[in-house]
């Protein structure tokens, strides 16, 4: 090959080259834009955490907002008659998936047949008939789930080992809740093995913490277990200065000592919310939602709080210290 024939090679290699620039700018800039409904039953800051999760595991995998990224955000700040209207909205922007947790499964699944919708934090949905299996969940529905009633009754072990006087226990439950039924079931029956009769008390939100609690010294409660939901988690320290103020042992979500109860048992919503950001990139990749299995929290930790214990006049056990993750002094 000549000197010429390879200068007109080259000079064409690189008029090649700069031609395609400009198509590779193109179509960097035509970038798909994923667009993410977020159905959020509480307030942006109640559920501690999670958005900042939510969006950090996004990032993690490539999305960023104003590129390739753009979140709606819905809040009910904790009033559940407003959770349909909000997925409703979600809807009609027509959202490539919804995001949600609690109550707001169920309210995303009656606003649309359609628009996938990731669970980032739910309880049993094969149990509440939300899906066909934990394998294959079906529908348009995915996510991840943790047993809420096994749960609930660990929880009630757990506050009798740390108070072995108690003999009577107080479950703070949420009215109309569809999972009512399958924790009491669950918790009687460790209550019978630890001979711990149980109190059901059901209310409608915070609002009737204060007269609840009030009734609670006639009826001989001797320790609290409180239901992981979104009006509970936004509300851990008013629960947890009641349960003080009444002088009873409580256990409920991990953050419940860093609020002022005595014991938390259970998982870290924020990893949940972490791992949501997996399941989205899946579907907006092409994967179907009811192909893609519900993921079981596996991953349970125990938290005290000591200084609760010495307000209470409780002395924790040695053997469940040794086994607590975290211990507040």
């Amino acid at each position: 090959m000549t000197a010429t024939m390879a200068r007109r090679e080259f000079v064409a290699a690189l008029c090649g080259a700069a031609a395609a620039w400009p198509l590779a700018a193109r179509a960097q800039q035509a970038e798909r834009l994923a667009r993410i409904g977020y159905l959020g039953p509480t307030s942006a800051s109640q559920l501690v955490g999670a958005v900042d999760a939510f969006s950090n595991g996004l990032r993690d995998l490539g999305y960023v907002e104003g590129r390739n990224l753009h979140i709606e955000f819905r809040f009910a700040d904790g009033h559940e008659d407003r959770l349909l209207a909000l997925a409703a909205e979600l809807v009609a922007l027509k959202v490539d998936v919804i995001v949600t947790y609690g109550t707001g499964v169920f309210a995303a699944q009656r606003a649309t047949a359609t628009i996938p919708i990731v669970a980032a934090v739910a309880p049993d949905l094969v149990a509440l008939g939300v899906a066909a299996s934990l394998s294959h969940p079906g529908g348009h529905l995915t996510g991840l789930t943790f047993f809420l009633p096994e749960l609930m009754a660990k929880r009630l072990e757990l506050l009798k080992e740390g108070v072995p006087s108690m003999t009577r226990a107080g479950v703070l439950l949420l009215r109309d809740n569809p999972s009512t039924d399958s924790i009491l079931e669950a918790m009687g029956v460790t209550a019978k093995a630890l001979s711990v009769g149980l109190q059901p008390i059901e209310v409608s939100g915070p609002r009737e913490f204060e007269s609840e609690f009030s009734g609670w010294t006639e009826k001989q409660i001797g320790g609290l277990v409180i239901l992981d939901h979104p009006d509970f988690l936004a509300n851990l320290d008013v629960i947890a200065a009641l349960a003080a103020k009444h002088r009873l042992p409580s256990i409920g979500a991990l953050e419940l000592p860093a609020s002022g109860g005595l014991m938390g048992y259970g998982v870290r919503f924020s990893e949940m919310f972490r791992r949501a950001a997996a399941l989205v990139d899946k579907i907006l990749k092409g994967a179907k939602p009811g192909d893609i299995p519900l993921e079981r929290a596996t991953k349970f930790q125990l938290v005290l709080n000591l200084k609760a214990a010495k307000a209470l006049g409780i002395e924790i056990a040695a053997a469940l210290l040794a086994r607590s993750d975290e211990v507040i002094e």
